[in-house]
C-alpha cells in the first residue's frame, strides 16, 4: 500500500512559515525519507543575500532536523504521541556542502543511530534534485511528556 504519511506531518508542532516538511516518502524503524521545496517568496530570502539569495544554514539546519528527527520521532512514539509531548533539540552536528537556491527541492534522509530514554540520535542527509548532497551530519533530540 503506498501512503504519503500525512498523518506525521500533521502532528508535527510547526506550521507554515516555519514548516520545513512537504511529505514524508518513506519512513520505517530504522529510517525516514522525506522532501520540501523552499518557496521563492520565504522572508529570509529577501536579505540573504542582496540580489543573490540562498537558503541560510540555520534553515537547512531546521529541515532536516523536522524530517530527518522530528518526523522519525513521531512515527516511533506511534499511539503514546499525545498533547503533552515536548520535542527538544539536543545535539547538533551539520557540515554544508552546496547552497540551496529558493524554489530548490530538497530531500532528506535520517538514519537512527539510536533511541532510548527519550532521546532519538540520527544521521541526516540532503539532497538536491541534482542527486549532490547539500548537507549532513548528527542531530539529536529528547522526546518527553
Amino acid at each position: 500500500m503506498v501512503t504519503d504519511y500525512q498523518h506525521i506531518v500533521a502532528k508535527l508542532p510547526y506550521e507554515k512559515p516555519f514548516l520545513f516538511v512537504d511529505a514524508i516518502t518513506d519512513v520505517s524503524d530504522d529510517s525516514i525519507e522525506g522532501h520540501y521545496t523552499f518557496d521563492e517568496n520565504l522572508d529570509f530570502y529577501k536579505g540573504h543575500f542582496k540580489g543573490n539569495p540562498v537558503t541560510p544554514g540555520v534553515i537547512l539546519t531546521e529541515t532536516v532536523a523536522q524530517i530527518g528527527v522530528v518526523c522519525l520521532g513521531i512515527y516511533l512514539l506511534g499511539d503514546s504521541l499525545n498533547e503533552h509531548t515536548k520535542i527538544a533539540l539536543s545535539s547538533i552536528e551539520i557540515e554544508y556542502l552546496s547552497p540551496v537556491f529558493p524554489g530548490e527541492k530538497v530531500t532528506v534522509i535520517g538514519k537512527k543511530i539510536y533511541f532510548r530514554f527519550g532521546k532519538l540520535k540520527c544521521t541526516v542527509s540532503m539532497r538536491n534534485t541534482a542527486g549532490n548532497e547539500v548537507c549532513h551530519g548528527t542531530i539529536a533530540g529528547i522526546i518527553t511528556d
